[in-house]
């Protein structure tokens, strides 16, 4: 085992580590073959005792060593031969509401995701995250380590009603309690509300994880066609008086897939339709934060009556810190912490301190101005490059991610889709998002993440093949 020379790119202790494994690769060191003592590793590598301890706790908790008792140190059996096909996107799996986010979830960076519904991870503040981090491990202990309270940082809880006041939403603390992401809160208020076979109804076209929640739960669900201002207020009559839903849940700002924006007229029409039938309206409000203009909201003009406004910072903060909140009124949240203890007991205390040190030291509303004009910026160029391709957005939105598009001939999305991925590029093909089955010549492109020129030059090719 030679000395360690030092490199500026790699620590000590991980200089030791890849020694090792190196050995164990080219079998110079085999299944049960014992390594150097600390002592012994220490003076032929030059390095510290503490560092081939350090070195060896960590191969240890990796399983690439272990450690017996007044033995020493052994290198672990192997593990069975890893297939790369196990990791590669799986082409034959039937596109489904999972299926986008199965395929963008489970793929590395190598991979384009204009199908996915996120930013890029280099749009994000890191170094606002950092440091919020190191802003927290300096503070009171308990911040790291204990539960957060059912309801979930007051601090938090009263900025955000701050914040909702800005779209006229009367919230106070007392009526928001943190969940662990939007996700988390639609499935406390599906536990509260609903019961299997419950009717459902959702837009069409509206975000598949809508429909994927929804069947877990063992809803009926039924959609009304979405348009350019809301749904098509006919068919939104029409079927409630005859389905009776429970529910409508659905987003009134930056609509998902579509990017329109709900009117204020189809607003207060959706409301009185919905309060005639008693039917409860779950309003996703994810990506507010990337308006440019704010549209109507639902929950100011209902007062949180008969709206519950959720949302989170997933899209526009951090994917990792899962933080979401519901605004309800005040008798349903002495329920919904019921149900938060039953299924995740504490909240997410640490996740809630990073957001609410993030947004009070000012730098979140400066990221979300620097996103926002990448956003646009980004929305120009895709539309201008995807129109000599006649692919051709339903219509222009004033800001966000999405843009919803009708592919050229009437192209089937759903073999663009499996076309696509054979080449690496992860496509969210129009008949994920639609329960009716109705957008089979649609797509959904993330703008922020369709700018590689793989994606135009894949675009080009299987437009070509369509003449």
């Amino acid at each position: 085992m030679p000395h360690l020379t030092k490199q500026t790119s790699i620590t000590r202790v991980g200089q030791v580590m890849e020694h090792i494994q190196t050995r164990i690769a080219s079998r110079s060191l085999v299944p049960g073959a014992r390594l150097p003592s600390i002592r012994q590793c220490a003076e032929k590598t030059g390095v510290s005792k503490s560092t081939v301890v350090d070195a060896y706790d960590r191969l240890v908790a990796e399983g690439t060593i272990v450690s017996r008792r007044g033995s020493g140190f052994f290198v672990a059996g192997h593990m069975p031969p890893l297939s790369i096909a196990q990791l590669a996107p799986k082409l034959d799996r039937a596109i489904d509401p999972f299926w986008v986010s199965r395929q963008s979830l489970s793929t590395d960076d190598s991979v384009l995701k204009p199908g996915c519904g996120w930013l890029p991870p280099d749009w994000m503040p890191h170094d606002a995250l950092r440091r919020a981090l190191r802003h927290l491990a300096r503070g009171d202990d308990t911040r790291l380590t204990d539960y957060g309270t059912p309801l979930g940082s007051l601090p938090l809880r009263q900025l955000l009603g701050r914040r909702m006041g800005d779209y006229g939403i009367p919230a106070r603390p007392e009526q928001i309690m943190l969940t662990e992401s939007g996700t988390q809160a639609i499935d406390l208020l599906c536990r509260m509300l609903i019961e299997p076979s419950d009717t459902v109804l959702v837009d069409d076209p509206c975000y598949f994880n809508f429909q994927a929640l929804l069947h877990a739960h063992r809803a009926t669900i039924v959609a009304v066609p979405y348009q350019t201002d809301g749904p098509a207020m006919d068919a939104f009559e029409e079927t409630i008086a005859r389905h009776q839903p429970r529910l409508y849940v659905t987003n009134s700002g930056l609509h998902n897939p579509t990017g329109a924006s709900l009117s204020p007229v189809k607003a207060h029409k959706i409301l009185k339709i919905c309060e005639k039938h008693r039917v409860t309206i779950i309003e996703d409000d994810i990506f507010a934060d990337f308006e440019t203009t704010a549209a109507p909201r639902l929950a100011a003009f209902d007062g949180l009556e008969n709206v519950v406004h959720i949302g989170s910072f997933s899209k526009t903060l951090s994917a990792s810190v899962r933080c979401g909140y519901i605004a309800t009124q005040v008798n349903w949240i002495d329920k919904l912490v019921d149900l938060k203890i039953a299924t995740s007991f504490g909240g997410g205390n640490l996740s809630s301190e990073i957001v609410l040190s993030v947004l009070r030291d000012g730098s979140y509303r400066k990221h979300m101005e620097q996103v926002r004009q990448k956003l646009a910026r980004a929305m120009t160029d895709v539309t201008a490059k995807f129109s000599p391709l006649g692919i051709v957005p339903i219509t222009p939105p004033a800001a966000g991610m999405f843009l919803w598009a009708r592919l050229p001939h009437d192209m089937d999305a759903t073999a663009l889709a499996h076309a696509a991925l054979r080449e690496n590029i992860i496509l969210a093909p129009g008949n994920v998002f639609s329960l009716s089955k109705t957008a089979g010549s649609f797509m959904r492109f993330n703008v922020a993440q369709s700018q590689d020129a793989r994606l135009l030059d894949f675009l080009k090719a299987e437009a070509a093949l369509q003449k």
